[in-house]
């Protein structure tokens, strides 16, 4: 195909191509050419342009495809536009002499048609340039449409459409002859040229004024006529015309020359001419006085469904605000159609009326007004109910009318409430309106119907305000027990309480536990005294199991309480025996009956009706209707034994002659298979208009499938959000008798089975006409549903004796003349094989079909056996063989080409795109010529045949999707595979029906899956973006589909190639949005679409594309997202005032308005939640990426550098979009609003404000954000927006940004007020919502006052912390900080009724917690904030609400230190669950303080307990921690640390044990901060066991009782063994806390683990500053075990402690541990020096262990040394400081012993040879230590390395130190030595200080070498001098002998003194001046 990419046409290897491939090549090149010419440079076209034509013109003479003449023409007017069109009238003439040709014959017919479409479109390029041929260009074309078949009439409609839309208003001339040609083609017989037609008269209209005045009239009844026997299609083209002329007429878009009598048409007169084809339809008065005649409606349903659109685009082309200007006479005059009499005259019609009003008002009302006109449309429906209400007292015929006027008022009422709604708060508020009263009042109506529509509008209210759902409960409740002697208040009060327990289900807050119980009452009560009063016995029995039904709908948790009185009431309805059963047949009358079958739910009583007659016809059906639904839904082993009675009633209501309708639409599309029904054209799920479309599918002539809530009241209650519209009760008795058919016939014997076939069979023989239809139709459908029903359950059908009759009943059905019914048949026949699984009989079956079409010549029999084809493929192709697989495809490739059929040809298309899609890769082999047969099909179908493209993109789908990711190939064929595939997409692209495009697009989707390299999106993305608002809504699904894939990797791309969206989209609201571009008309279209799916995907590719582009584009997103918003009629709720009336009021900073100037306006508020939860994303999206986003100084910087942008700069307009949505009418929109404040305040809260240090940003925006919190904490406020607002207020207060005190207190009472609202308690609140929300609001309260305390009390610890930055910041500037005492004082004004309030709340939740089997011990009647019937809605209110509730409470336990205090009765709203915490006032039950605090301790331990022992995910991170940090601040306190020591909380060691295991599973768990939390819990635990066993033995030791110190008792884990049993001992259970943390951050601590990769070898384990504080409490922990055991027990343990602490020791020593090992080192020796002073190492009983193990530690130590030293990096100052620990605290005998000794003496020896200055030093400073330790151990120190040090002083006047390390060494020494002279005893000290002083005395420096000597040396100078100065005076005697002995000393020392006492005079004068000259008053610079 690169051959046809040039200028000219390559002949030569066009001609080498077969002739199919030929017809490709062309339409290659000429896709090629219409895309370079316009690029191609005019000079080189004017070249070529002769051999151009002239190949164009061979194209054109060469009977082109309709695709390839579409491109020939536009390429032929490209290039006469690009290049020289002087010759371009030889060309019109040319095409004109094709037309005018006399050959007849059908191959030249595609060269006519291409002419023809050649003018068309030289014309439209050209325009006026071919004026002068137009008139007989037209003339010929006219004269050609009268003897044209059916393309070529369409092919000539188009054409004149083309030309009027090139010339313009020169066409005038012929616009008369046009009309008249174009008129009679509206009603022509091809589905095409009445399309084709329309648009013709569409651009006509342009400019032919008459048409819209003159001709109005004529044109609409043609229109009329054009309607009748249409298609979709043709619907929605004359409908635009119709309505796009009436619009014109209504408001001329150009000036018309006045008429003498003429004038404007009004509204009236335009829908009167609508209201004319509506009632009367288009017939002649003839046809019409006929129909009249014979009882049947004289209008078809299909033209009332065309003008009811053609009332939409009427309405919708004049727009929005001429709506709502005149909605109220619109209104009126659409209610005249429904209350005519010629409407209501039949019941059927009525409804179908009915359904075609509500239709217009919902497309109009609700999708072109925004909220606020909405809210006045609906007081205009209001008051028209108003008026209808009055003539419910005059005659029957005006009531009947009136009744469907209310329906469709109330109907769409209730749609527009529902639609609003919060929004539509203040609607009901109107006194003036008295919307409430006004519906409610409709349920008095005599007409059932208005009844019913007035309870769903009821339902409807409540669904969009649920806070009226109790109100209206309650007010309906209290009038049906006033006027229960009305059968008319019964019934409509009863259905308006059924539906307002319906709405209950979609409302989130539900509805009190006593409004069931009182609509229990209410329905039996009705049934007591349904006999009462014959007059409404019939109503009160409906009503009352009305009542019933609907109250299941509550649930589970309401029902089991109503139970027993349920089953009693169902009891009562049924006789209790056969005899009661045959003594009621013998008496009654037909009223009585009518009652009894209201009442009862099951018995099949035929003879009933034989007896009475009609009058309980209806009654009796309904019964039937109810049993068989009942059956269906049970097992059929449970009435077995009555088989015989229900199927002989079955088949009665199957096959009886009383059967009338047949609801084929409600039984057969279920049975299909659901890709079948495209044959029948397009779904109605997948049009815009399935609510009226489907009325023109069902029956014309009876109920069909026209449904209405009076045909089943039972529905109403239904979880739906659409009204219900049950069929008809004869309807729906077939369906559910095809359905129990279904069930019941697997169950059946073999001969029963094959009897009631051969049964099903002769029926459908027998009859005749529309009864044999109806009856096979139901037979086939009962037969399909058992077939689906064994396949399901796996069972048998049975022998060939069924499967005879079986197979005739289906093949029967397959040749029928129903396709609907053809296509169950083909799925029965393909289940069918499925369920018997017998390879023969399959084989037989594919032959039989096989035969079948090669005989067959009707299209009947080959459609139907070809789409059975591809059924049994469906079920069994994985199995069948490649054989059976190519005898298919060639069957259906024959049949697919069979041009004389376009049925057969859509079927076998159909048939073989699931072949393709089944096949898999067994079909691979026939993949080429698929795409060739199907491409050539492409290129040669006809337009006029649309259902055959359609089925050829299904197939060319599947093809796409058989290859697959092959399509990515580089060889030879794939490559023609995939030219193919982008060939054919093309060609459907360019076609005029929708769905066909929508497939090109769906298949070039598949083709960017597969190869996305190979789809142009520069050409894609803008035809997407042109069909993104088409009237099709499969074509707008398949848009969105595509966008939302190529958003997920191409979004930047996409939104780029969209350039030209401006001028595509049109919206029909709001103004064009070429400022906010793809995302814009995405945001515009979401709002306008009521698809769930296209919704959907609408809103996925919205995020798809901001998750690419919104951090680059950041600007634009937000802007956008801010226009959403801001685009609502309504403004935004204003904030009340403060009552205190302080000066700075934050509620009138920040009101947000209407900001009508932005591109959008009127948006639905569910578009606008939409926008906030897409900021709520950007934010999350931005803190994944540039740190500047949440750093104002940084974004300022880079953005003023680098041109970047950063979300805190756009912090104002967040802010402002969080505060309009929190603010808004819509609850969900404030709802999203707090969250993004939420959001906001997390995210931003610690971002300082750079132009005022110490602030930070959000401080300025304090005032908003209490105005934006204000409003949900009104009375008013539903309870899910009050807990939300509380944790906003939480986090606000928490997040430290309150500077000011007045600012706390302001946000603290909007906290204080819902303090209060809990207080008050459910009792005394209004029941407005279940009782679940109060416990939702309620832990919401006291999670927030928790989290607000828990602020307080840590900010208060910070700053009372000695030292702390934020202490001496707030020192600095005077301040006390929101986190200190100003707001822990606020807080405790309400601790006290706080803290019972967190108590009762952890009491519940303890309750709640209880397994299963406790359940029976949970109070009866709940606990403090739950009732027992909503226990499960509780439990998850109270898990997101505990952890934060147990932390505060332990935090306030601390404060108080577990010491009562008379806190004074808090206002609880009930008892605090039955212990009441121990603050009964009962006299009986009073306890004790230390029995209450041990309630209070055991309560906390166990939730913790509970909670840590129970398996947990990572989103419990947050709990876990607030739980660890709760026991850390409980076990902080004394008391429960002693309850806990000595097992008065666990009872006993192996609670205690459990507990430190289940901290040990959470840190295998989690790698956290909690690890750290962990290890304190763990020390807390340890130091109340250590301080329980001290306790014991010291008063063991003081007890009187004891004789010898020996008899005392052993205290302390190990007793006498000293063994440790593992799951019973607390240090057992200690060491594996401490092992785990220990070798989780140490790998090489395990031998396992050592060299293993998880160990990794030796390798660095960087620890961070946690990790080390984690370590760090785990030494702690292991030293303080020892003191827990007894003597025995320690010696048991210490081997670990010892083996663990060296471990880490030399890990640290090693430099293992990383860079924070110095932060690790303190710990490790604090922890070996408490080992080491343990008093168990000097007990009798374990000290010769003790010594033992310690030597062995300390050889150890001295191991690793040797060991170690050698490898670089080790820490030797830490291994001399472990090692002088050693050698000062453990007993003598352990360090003195050899060759312990001599091996430490050596090792200090060895560090001072050390070069390092650092380990000097250090040695030195241990040194000291050493020779001022005990005596055993200075003595060998001093005496092996006393000399080495004098000798090393010594050395230091030959080599003096250069830096400040060296220095520092030097004089470490000299301390040493001093160290040395003071230890030795009074005679040896003289002796020592003769030694020391000469050392001192060399070190000074002479006067001149002073002053030029180094900083390092004169330091050395200075510090000999002080100490010779120190130590002189002290041995004087010494001092004075050695100056006499040593002149040069003495003067050496004397010049010294001299210049020091010279420098500090010459120091002194310097000071005393700079004093003279300073000011008194000293200013201060450091104001941080």
């Amino acid at each position: 195909m690169e051959q046809a990419h040039s200028l000219l046409l390559n002949e030569e290897a066009c001609n080498q191509l077969k002739e199919h491939q030929r017809a490709e090549f062309v339409f290659e090149w000429l896709r090629f050419l219409k895309k370079i010419l316009p690029a191609t440079d005019r000079a080189n076209v004017k070249q070529n342009q002769k051999h151009l034509l002239e190949q164009l013109t061979t194209v054109l003479t060469s009977s082109p495809g309709p695709p390839t003449r579409l491109l020939l023409a536009q390429c032929l007017a490209l290039v006469y536009r690009v290049g020289d069109s002087l010759t371009s009238s030889l060309t019109v003439d040319r095409c004109n002499d094709i037309i005018r040709s006399k050959d007849d014959s059908p191959s030249f017919l595609p060269t006519r048609l291409a002419a023809v479409a050649c003018l068309g479109v030289l014309y439209e390029q050209l325009g006026r340039l071919l004026i002068n041929s137009f008139k007989e260009t037209m003339a010929n074309l006219l004269k050609a449409m009268k003897s044209a078949e059916s393309q070529g009439r369409c092919e000539i409609m188009l054409c004149i459409e083309r030309i009027l839309k090139g010339l313009g208003v020169s066409a005038v001339s012929c616009h008369r002859d046009i009309y008249k040609a174009a008129r009679p083609c509206l009603t022509d017989r091809s589905m095409g040229v009445r399309c084709a037609a329309t648009k013709c008269l569409l651009e006509l209209q342009r400019e032919a004024v008459f048409l819209w005045s003159t001709e109005l009239e004529n044109v609409a009844t043609h229109c009329f006529r054009a309607f009748e026997g249409s298609n979709y299609d043709v619907r929605v083209a004359v409908s635009k015309l119709l309505g796009t002329l009436l619009a014109s007429a209504l408001e001329p878009r150009q000036a018309i020359a006045p008429r003498p009598g003429s004038k404007r048409n009004s509204l009236e007169e335009v829908m009167e001419l609508l209201s004319s084809g509506f009632l009367r339809g288009g017939a002649g008065f003839l046809r019409a006085s006929g129909d009249m005649l014979k009882g049947t409606s004289s209008v078809s349903r299909d033209v009332r469904v065309g003008i009811t659109q053609t009332c939409v685009v009427f309405v919708s082309i004049l727009g929005g605000a001429w709506l709502e200007n005149h909605f109220s006479c619109l209104l009126s005059l659409l209610m005249v159609w429904v209350s005519h009499a010629r409407v209501t005259q039949y019941p059927a019609d009525a409804v179908s009326c009915r359904c075609c009003v509500s239709f217009i008002l919902r497309a109009t009302v609700g999708t072109l007004l925004g909220e606020k006109a909405q809210i006045a449309a609906a007081k205009e429906i209001c008051q028209l109910i108003s008026k209808q209400k009055r003539v419910t007292r005059v005659s029957p015929a005006e009531v009947a009318a009136s009744q469907h006027v209310l329906v469709c008022a109330l109907l769409e009422l209730g749609s527009l409430l529902q639609d609003l709604s919060s929004t539509a708060a203040p609607l009901l508020q109107d006194t003036s309106i008295g919307m409430l009263d006004t519906v409610i009042s409709v349920l008095l109506h005599p007409s059932a119907s208005a009844r019913l529509a007035a309870a769903w509008c009821l339902r409807c209210v409540a669904v969009g305000m649920p806070a009226q759902v109790a109100v209206l409960l309650d007010r309906c409740a209290e009038r049906l027990n006033a006027l229960k002697s009305c059968p008319e208040a019964v019934a409509g009060y009863s259905a308006a309480i059924a539906a307002l327990l319906g709405a209950v289900q979609l409302c989130p807050l539900g509805v009190s536990h006593s409004k069931g119980k009182m609509v229990m009452t209410l329905a039996e009560d009705l049934l007591r005294s349904a006999t009462q009063n014959s007059r409404i016995s019939i109503q009160r029995t409906r009503g009352c199991w009305l009542l019933l039904s609907a109250l299941s709908t509550l649930g589970p948790t309401v029902m089991e309480h109503h139970l027993p009185r349920l089953l009693l009431l169902w009891k009562c309805a049924f006789p209790l025996s056969v005899r009661d059963v045959e003594n009621e047949l013998r008496r009654g009358d037909s009223f009585t009956w009518q009652v009894t079958l209201e009442g009862r739910a099951g018995a099949l009583l035929p003879s009933l009706i034989k007896s009475y007659g009609n009058q309980i016809r209806n009654a009796a059906t309904v019964f039937r209707l109810r049993v068989y639904e009942i059956l269906t839904m049970l097992q059929p082993k449970r009435y077995e034994g009555n088989f015989g009675m229900v199927l002989k009633q079955l088949l009665n209501d199957l096959t009886g002659p009383e059967i009338t309708t047949c609801a084929e639409l409600n039984l057969l599309p279920s049975l299909c298979y659901r890709q079948d029904l495209a044959l029948l054209g397009p779904a109605l799920q997948d049009v815009d208009q399935h609510y009226i479309e489907e009325q023109v599918r069902s029956q014309p002539n009876h109920q069909g499938n026209s449904g209405t809530l009076e045909y089943d009241p039972f529905t109403i209650f239904e979880k739906a959000q659409d009204v219900p519209t049950p069929l008809p009760p004869g309807s729906a008795l077939a369906a559910a008798a095809v359905q129990l058919f279904g069930v019941i016939f697997p169950h059946l014997g073999i001969q029963q089975k094959a009897q009631i076939l051969e049964q099903f069979c002769e029926f459908v023989r027998q009859l005749k006409g529309a009864r044999q239809q109806t009856v096979q139709i139901h037979v086939a459908a009962a037969f399909c549903c058992t077939l689906k029903c064994l396949a399901s359950s796996r069972r048998e059908l049975g022998s060939e004796e069924v499967q005879r009759p079986a197979l005739s009943l289906l093949l029967g059905a397959l040749e029928g003349p129903n396709p609907l019914l053809r296509c169950m048949a083909a799925e029965g026949l393909a289940r069918l094989v499925q369920v018997l699984n017998d390879p023969n009989f399959t084989v037989s079956i594919t032959l039989m079909s096989f035969d079948k079409l090669k005989t067959a010549r009707d299209a009947i029999t080959r459609t139907g056996h070809a789409l059975a084809l591809g059924a049994v493929y469906r079920y069994l192709g994985g199995i069948s063989s490649p054989q059976y697989l190519s005898t298919c495809v060639g069957v259906l490739f024959t049949l697919s080409q069979d041009s004389t059929s376009p049925e057969v040809q859509m079927w076998s298309l159909h048939a073989l795109s699931m072949v393709v899609d089944l096949a898999g890769p067994l079909y691979h082999s026939h993949l080429e010529a698929s795409f060739n047969l199907v491409l050539r099909l492409l290129l040669s179908t006809p337009h006029t045949h649309v259902e055959v493209q359609q089925s050829l993109g299904r197939c060319f789908n599947a093809l796409i999707t058989s290859m697959g990711p092959d399509l990515q190939g580089e060889g030879a064929g794939v490559c023609a595979v995939r030219t193919s595939c982008l060939v054919g997409c093309a060609v459907m692209q360019d076609s005029q029906d929708c769905l066909v495009q929508a497939q090109a697009i769906s298949c070039l989707q598949q083709l960017h899956m597969f190869a996305p390299g190979f789809v142009n999106l520069a050409s894609l993305v803008p035809s997407l973006c042109i069909n993104l608002c088409s009237s099709y809504l499969s074509l707008r699904r398949a848009v969105v589909a595509c966008l939302r894939q190529l958003a997920q990797r191409e979004a930047v791309e996409v939104s780029e190639h969209a350039v030209n969206l401006c001028s595509a989209f049109k919206p029909s609201k709001g103004k064009q949005l070429g400022e906010v571009g793809l995302e814009g008309a995405l945001f515009s279209l979401l709002d306008r679409e009521s698809d769930p799916c296209l919704c959907r995907d609408i809103q996925e590719t919205l995020v798809h594309m901001m998750s690419s582009a919104a951090e680059s584009n950041l600007a634009h997103w937000l802007k956008l997202c801010k226009d959403v918003l801001s685009a609502s009629a309504a403004a935004a709720v204003e904030t009340q005032q403060e009552e205190d009336g302080d000066r700075y009021d934050d509620s009138s900073a920040f009101h947000a308005k209407s900001e009508s100037s932005g591109p959008f306006s009127n948006l639905r508020w569910s578009t606008r939640v939409f926008s906030m939860e897409c900021v709520c994303r950007i934010i999350a999206q931005c803190e994944n990426g540039n740190s500047a986003h949440f750093n104002m100084a940084l974004a300022q910087e880079q953005h003023l550098h680098e041109s970047a942008d950063f979300l805190v700069l756009h912090l104002a307009d967040l802010i402002r979009m969080a505060f309009m949505a929190a603010t808004d009418h819509s609850d969900q929109l404030r709802l999203a609003g707090l969250q993004t404040l939420l959001v906001i305040i997390r995210k931003f809260s610690s971002v300082p404000e750079p132009e005022f240090p110490g602030h930070v940003i959000l401080e300025q925006y304090q005032a908003n954000v209490g105005a934006a919190l204000r409003p949900a904490f009104h009375v008013d406020a539903p309870p899910n927006v009050t807990a939300k607002a509380c944790q906003v207020c939480s986090a606000w207060i928490a997040s430290g940004v309150i500077s000011d005190l007045r600012d706390l207190r302001r946000v603290h009472q909007l906290l204080a007020s819902s303090l209060a609202k809990v207080q008050v308690g459910r009792e005394v609140s209004s029941q407005l919502y279940n009782e679940s929300t109060f416990t939702m609001e309620t832990l919401a309260v006291l999670k927030a006052w928790a989290e607000v305390y828990i602020t307080a009390v840590q900010g208060s610890r910070q700053r009372e912390s000695p030292g702390s930055l934020l202490q001496q910041q707030n020192d600095e500037a005077g301040t006390t900080g929101p986190a200190g005492a100003g707001l822990l004082k606020l807080v405790q004004t309400d601790l006290a009724t706080l803290s019972r309030l967190w108590l009762a709340a952890l009491q519940d939740h303890a309750l709640l917690t209880l397994p299963s089997q406790y359940s029976s011990q949970l109070p009866s009647t709940g606990g403090s904030f739950y009732t027992a019937e909503t226990v499960e809605q509780a439990r998850p209110h109270y898990y997101s609400a505990w952890a934060t509730i147990l932390h505060a409470t332990a935090l306030w336990l601390n404060s108080t230190g577990f010491i009562m205090v008379d806190e004074g009765p808090a206002n609880l709203s009930r008892p605090v669950t039955p212990t009441s915490m121990g603050q009964s006032t009962s006299l009986s039950s009073v306890k004790s303080p230390e029995d209450v605090n041990t309630d209070r301790l055991h309560l906390i331990l166990g939730i913790s307990v509970e909670f840590l022992c129970s398996p947990h995910s990572g989103d419990q991170m947050e709990n876990i921690d607030s739980c660890l940090q709760a026991l850390q601040a409980l076990l902080e306190v004394p008391w429960p640390r002693s309850k806990v020591g000595n097992d008065q909380v666990f009872y006993n060691q192996k609670q205690i044990k459990r507990f430190l295991f289940q901290i040990h599973a959470v840190l295998l768990i989690f790698n956290f901060i909690t690890s750290v939390l962990q290890a304190l819990i763990c020390i807390f635990i340890v130091c109340a066991a250590q301080e329980h066993v001290k306790e014991k033995r010291h008063s063991a030791e003081a007890d009187d009782g004891a004789a010898e110190k020996e008899t005392v008792p052993e205290f302390g884990e190990g007793r006498d063994t000293g063994g440790l049993v593992p799951g019973k001992s607390l240090v057992f259970g200690a060491l594996e806390l401490c092992l785990c943390t220990l070798v989780r951050k140490l790998p090489q601590l395990s031998p396992k683990l050592a060299g293993s990769p998880t160990g990794r070898g030796g390798q660095t384990c960087s620890l961070s500053n946690t990790d080390c504080r984690l370590v760090t409490s785990a030494l702690v922990i292991l030293s303080e075990l020892p003191s827990i055991c007894s003597p025995e027990g320690s010696v048991s343990v210490l081997p670990t402690v010892l083996y663990l602490l060296l471990g880490v020791l030399r890990e640290a020593v090693k430099g293992s541990v990383g860079a924070e090992s110095g932060q690790l080192v303190p710990g490790i020796l604090q922890a070996l020096r408490t080992v080491l002073t343990s008093p168990m190492s000097r007990a009798e009983k374990s000290r010769g262990a003790w010594t033992e193990l310690l030597r062995c530690a300390l050889h150890t130590l001295l191991e690793s040394w040797h060991t170690d030293k050698m490898e670089p990096g080790v820490d030797e100052v830490t291994m001399l400081t472990s090692l002088t620990i050693f050698l000062l605290y453990a007993s003598a005998d352990v360090t003195t012993v050899e060759p312990l000794q001599t091996r430490c003496i050596q090792t200090f020896r060895a560090s001072l040879e050390s070069k390092d200055p650092v380990v000097l030093s250090r040695s030195y400073q241990l040194l000291v230590s050493l020779f001022q330790g005990p005596a055993p151990v200075a003595r060998p120190f001093i005496l092996a390395l006393g000399g080495c040090l004098v000798s090393q002083l010594q050395e230091v006047e030959k080599s003096r130190p250069q830096g400040p390390a060296e220095l520092q060494a030097v004089q470490d020494a000299i301390r040493a030595l001093e160290a040395l002279v003071f230890a030795a005893d009074e005679t040896h000290c003289p002796q020592l200080v003769a030694v020391l002083l000469p050392i001192l005395i060399s070190l000074l420096l002479d006067e001149n070498a002073l002053a030029s000597a180094p900083a390092a040396s004169r330091s050395l100078h200075e510090f000999a001098l002080g100490d010779l100065m120190r130590i002189g005076p002290q041995h004087s005697a010494v001092f004075r002998a050695l100056m006499a002995s040593a002149p040069h000393m003495k003067a050496r020392l004397e010049a010294a003194v001299k210049g020091n006492q010279e420098n500090m005079n010459t120091k002194a004068q310097t000071t005393r001046v700079i004093s003279k000259n300073m000011p008194s008053i000293q200013l201060k610079f450091n104001f941080l």
